[in-house]
């Protein structure tokens, strides 16, 4: 993703250095958007183990047995490629956090850096000596970031918390699924994406307010409140004591506004006003629909929404899903759209266009996907350049970028804060 007329255009946060005390997806996809506009983004992983989303599969990916660089696998079964979507373009420390040199170590690192993002357990960071206060002690002007699941606050604080959980409490569980069927988890770790973006928002916006201040600042963020923003209209039916349920793929305020299905798939059909509603009837030959005083206004397609269903679905069965788009969608214009499968989405022809995804190089695996996030500046450049990192991989040469000789090297290793030289 690169600037279209600025040929001297950098990275929006190509000085910033972030070090990443996370495990697993919430912190992670924070670090990960950080990185991609620029930001250096150092893993500080456990020794031998390393982020808990190494571990995440099957599938994983068995790297070339003749690699012989530094970092290694942390599964014995390989590389997990949902490990490389959350950690494209980081480097990899390993530091013992329970030793004390290791904890040195750490203090070494933070005082160079802008940026520290931890998702511990309230109470965690504080025992391990790595606290905003402790950090603070070493760099003032940090940008500190805290994320936990229900947050520091409230009966549930103590509270272990995965995006599963927080589905639930959130109320996002409860609208979503078949009418008459069971609470239905999102297909997505929706609750640790969104918590990552607000923890990236927030991030960016202590950095800019250090930029006027001086000041570096803590930002406190719960997996639980992050998600409840986003209920948006359902919360909006919640307020004037409505009961928001679970609609399958239709809309409790719009209609039509669901998918439907046709001779080989479905259609996703979305008229968000009445113009789009009569040019649909139009299109597809009812024009009788925009007279039925059952469907005449918005409100009234979503008071007959069963009924709106039953007649659609019928004229959307008659003719495969892309004659559909092309007729209503290319031809007219309209709000249609295939629903696609994850492969065929990220394997199609606008997504090509977009150039979304892509390979880099990867030391032991070749090469690698990668999903490009989708910022696109005029005057500055966005991207991932390097593959997720091997365990460990730049433990040595950071540290002696930090000024750490041999003799402190092997003392590390000798009082087990880093592991032994492969």
């Amino acid at each position: 993703m690169t600037a279209t007329d600025d040929e001297e255009a950098t990275r929006i946060l190509d000085d910033v250095t972030v070090v990443d005390l996370t495990t697993f997806v919430t912190g992670g996809f924070a670090t990960l958007m950080l990185a991609n506009q620029g930001a250096e983004v150092i893993k500080v992983e456990r020794p031998g183990l390393g982020d808990d989303n190494r571990h995440s599969g099957p599938p994983f990916v068995s790297p070339d047995p003749d690699y012989d660089g530094p970092g290694r696998t942390a599964d014995e079964n390989g590389e997990s490629p949902y490990f490389w979507t959350i950690n494209y373009d980081k480097l990899s420390v390993e530091f013992d956090l329970k030793t004390d040199s290791g904890l040195a170590a750490l203090y070494d690192l933070v005082e160079e850096a802008d940026v520290v993002v931890e998702n511990f357990r309230p109470g965690t960071a504080e025992r391990l000596g790595v606290g905003y206060d402790d950090l603070r002690e070493v760099n003032e002007d940090v940008v500190y970031c805290s994320i936990s699941a229900f947050g520091e606050t409230g009966p549930w604080s103590s509270r272990p918390g995965y995006d599963l959980l927080v589905q639930g409490t959130s109320g996002i569980m409860s609208v979503t699924g078949p009418e008459d069927g069971d609470p239905v988890k999102v297909g997505l770790p929706q609750t640790d994406l969104i918590t990552a973006m607000w923890s990236a928002f927030g991030i960016v916006g202590a950095l800019f307010r250090r930029e006027l201040t001086g000041e570096g600042d803590r930002i406190e963020i719960g997996m639980h409140d992050a998600a409840l923003p986003w209920l948006s209209k359902q919360a909006g039916k919640a307020f004037v004591g409505e009961q928001p349920k679970r609609m399958g793929t239709k809309d409790p305020v719009l209609a039509p506004y669901q998918a439907y299905p046709t001779a080989d798939g479905y259609l996703n059909v979305g008229c968000g006003n009445q113009k789009l509603w009569e040019e649909l009837c139009a299109a597809i030959d009812r024009p009788d629909l925009v007279d039925d005083e059952r469907f005449a206004s918005n409100p009234d397609r979503v008071a007959n929404m069963d009924a709106l269903e039953e007649e659609l679905s019928a004229v959307f069965r008659e003719r495969p899903t892309e004659e559909w788009v092309d007729l209503l969608a290319d031809e007219r214009g309209l709000p249609v759209g295939p629903v696609y499968d994850v492969p065929t989405a990220l394997d199609n022809e606008q997504t090509e266009a977009r150039d979304v995804i892509r390979e880099v190089e990867h030391p032991a695996l070749g090469t690698v996907p990668v999903i490009e996030h989708p910022l696109n500046y005029e005057h500055a450049e966005a991207g991932f350049d390097g593959a997720p990192p091997l365990l460990g991989e730049d433990t040595e040469a950071i540290l002696r970028e930090l000024g750490y000789d041999e003799a402190d090297l092997r003392t590390l290793r000798e009082e087990g804060a880093i592991p032994d030289a492969d």
